[in-house]
């Protein structure tokens, strides 16, 4: 178990394997700078590694998710020239994919308000799920600026369609809006968040962790493109790997003896 007051982000592991990213900068409305950003960076950088955890939650504390990019921060970037605005820019980017394409499934708590970048984080983890008064919004535009690094995150959540309405009004909108356009899986009153947070990691303990970071894998190298012969030998490759795989073969068996695999003991399955 690590944890860092410092700067503004700790990390935390149980011993079922659940690690927790908190965002802890409630009186600022957990707004980030590069420091966090690096911070962040160095915990999925660790996390990434870590065979032992099984599930990644990114959350905060305070009323808000996250009010996105710090002011102080923004201000000093805009003293900045390209160069440097290039390299911190970059920062950014490289911490979203991280995150985006760790191992491991990851959990968005969203249990207040999420702006700007903050948004990005949402769209970074493969399930989200909201306090039904969390607001949202891509207030980037409001101050002459755009949601670049988050973009293609969000649009892959969100389609074009919807990115181009919201990208341009900047206007907030409510969590049962962030569910129908696919921002977030679901939303539900503030005080069943944390119920439906643990039925959600209940179920993923319940699934082979090579498997599910394989299928994250999958996802992420079919979508889009097309269903030919290179998409059929790869994903047949894909298959064959992983059945005859330790895991595959303990999963197969378990099945068929009708007993639960080896790493569903941290599940209450």
């Amino acid at each position: 178990m690590s944890s860092d007051t410092q700067s503004f982000v700790s990390c935390t592991v149980d011993a079922r394997g659940i690690a927790r990213v908190s965002l802890e900068r409630p009186d600022k409305h957990n707004a980030f700078d590069d420091s966090m950003i690096a911070h962040m960076q160095s915990h999925f950088d660790a996390l990434a590694a870590r065979a032992d955890v099984r599930v990644v939650i990114l959350q905060a504390e305070g009323k808000s998710f996250s009010a996105g990019a710090d002011l102080a921060w923004m201000q000093r970037m805009a003293e900045y020239d390209y160069g440097h605005n290039l390299d911190d820019a970059r920062g950014l980017a490289t911490m979203l994919q991280t995150l985006k394409t760790l191992p491991q499934p990851t959990i968005a708590r969203v249990q207040g308000n999420a702006f700007g970048g903050a948004v990005g984080l949402v769209s970074c983890c493969d399930i989200a799920i909201a306090a039904r008064t969390a607001l949202f919004g891509f207030t980037e535009t409001r101050i002459g600026l755009i949601p670049a690094t988050i973009g293609p995150h969000v649009i892959e959540a969100i389609g074009a369609r919807w990115a181009r309405r919201l990208f341009l009004t900047a206007e907030r909108f409510d969590a049962e809006r962030a569910e129908n356009i696919h921002l977030v899986h679901e939303c539900c009153d503030a005080e069943l968040l944390d119920s439906r947070i643990e039925a959600t990691v209940e179920s993923l303990l319940r699934n082979g962790p090579q498997a599910m970071g394989a299928a994250k894998l999958l996802i992420r190298e079919v979508a889009g493109k097309p269903v030919d012969a290179r998409m059929i030998d790869d994903t047949s490759a894909r298959i064959a790997h992983i059945r005859v795989s330790g895991e595959g073969q303990e999963g197969l068996q378990a099945f068929l003896q009708k007993r639960a695999p080896s790493w569903a003991t941290g599940s209450n399955s």
